[in-house]
């Protein structure tokens, strides 16, 4: 494992008057010269931190190298997705650039390669390290939360996230596995002009504004329940459930054809975990050749898996986005969502609602292959920070 850091510039407390709280831009991946246009739609404003979300249609490397040359002082943390989400809601074939200006925001990026292959001590001192500098440099930043990007095919998620969620301390953690639209071939992740494969970018955040760190799904878990009885954890493979084929034991647990499994049933007829009080996705891939189930996400033998029953999306989101909006309604929302909500939303033709619903709540992100919240690594969710314009 190698980790490297950039530190990014320090909040110039004299322009916070002046600074918008976020800026935005998108652009088609077919654009001639993107990462231009995105310069220009951001303007002169200095800029701690830019997130990028790029279409796995656009050339990746491409895009984080000129980022990195237009952008030579800023922090640029990139990935690709299994869709984008954009001022209109769900969209496709986009570069969507959230920037985070000086005026009120301090950050520090760290590129953690070969995920893997963790090693866990020199990485928890490394984060704790720059958490504490970040704090040292900024004590008049009393809000903060930390980012994670991390490669969506590398089956490490889990351990990555229970590994560095300690040193965060009290700083919430929230984020989303690249993807590779429906494809599942490659996720790529970038720092200030380096790609990776099987690896993290994380990026510690403070902050002047209020923020608001959250985790929402739309499942109710039914009394359906099923237990793994043989799996192979490493390559997150289930290969059979109550003693049977695992593929065609799930079919005939959800009322499906196991010949047709597909999917728009995974996302229809999610599996939850039970951990502590609650209930967390474990979401199907994919049905594999020799009719096992790959999931998104950890699994193991002696697992007890609940079938869960999804509420209305639309209301569902709506009723959570007042929800964040109880004080104040935020200024921008950064967001992670599962790729399997908006598979789920096009089977239920939500999609246009749904889309409307995040729109009107300023929502900007990238659907995923999986999120996280804290220590886990969860499917079928969206995760996200609602930034708001008072001061925290």
């Amino acid at each position: 494992m190698t980790l490297s850091v950039e530190a990014g510039p320090r909040v110039n407390a004299t322009t916070v008057a002046k600074a918008p709280i976020v800026l935005t831009s998108q652009v088609p991946w077919s654009d001639t010269s993107p990462m231009n246009q995105i310069k220009q739609d951001f303007g002169s404003e200095p800029l701690s931190f830019v997130a990028l979300f790029v279409s796995p249609r656009a050339d990746f490397e491409e895009v984080v190298a000129e980022a990195h040359r237009l952008f030579p002082d800023t922090d640029v943390a990139a990935c690709t997705t299994a869709g984008e989400i954009s001022k209109l809601g769900y969209d496709e074939g986009k570069i969507i650039a959230v920037g985070f200006p000086t005026a009120g925001f301090a950050t520090t990026s760290l590129l953690i390669e070969d995920i893997h292959d963790l090693n866990p001590l020199p990485l928890i001192d490394r984060i704790t390290l720059e958490r504490v500098r970040l704090q040292e440099r900024n004590p008049d930043l009393n809000s903060n939360f930390a980012f994670l990007v991390v490669d969506g095919m590398s089956l490490s998620e889990d351990a990555l996230t229970a590994t560095i969620s300690p040193a965060l301390r009290e700083m919430p953690l929230f984020g989303g596995s690249a993807g590779d639209g429906t494809d599942f071939r490659r996720a790529l992740v970038a720092l200030n002009g380096k790609v990776a494969v099987s690896a993290a970018v994380l990026t510690l955040v403070r902050s002047r504004y209020r923020t608001q760190v959250f985790s929402l799904d739309h499942l109710i878990p039914s009394e359906e329940q099923m237990v793994v009885t043989e799996a192979d954890p490493e390559r997150r493979i289930v290969k059979s459930i109550n003693a049977e084929p695992a593929a065609r034991e799930y079919a005939r647990i959800v009322g499906k054809d196991p010949d047709q499994l597909d999917r728009f049933t995974f996302a229809s007829h999610p599996v939850v975990v039970r951990i502590g009080a609650a209930h967390h996705v474990r979401a199907i891939q994919q049905v594999n050749d020799a009719g096992e189930l790959v999931f998104f996400s950890a699994i193991d033998e002696g697992m007890v898996l609940t079938v869960a029953s999804p509420q209305n999306m639309v209301d569902h989101l709506h009723n959570k986005m007042a929800d964040l909006s109880d004080q104040d309604k935020p200024a921008h929302i950064l967001g992670c969502d599962c790729i399997l909500r908006r598979i789920e939303a096009e089977q239920r033709q939500m999609t246009r609602d749904l889309s409307n619903v995040m729109a009107s709540y300023n929502v900007t992100g990238f659907s995923t292959y999986g999120e996280q919240i804290g220590p886990l690594h969860v499917n079928h969710t969206m995760s996200g920070v609602a930034i708001y314009a008072a001061e925290d």
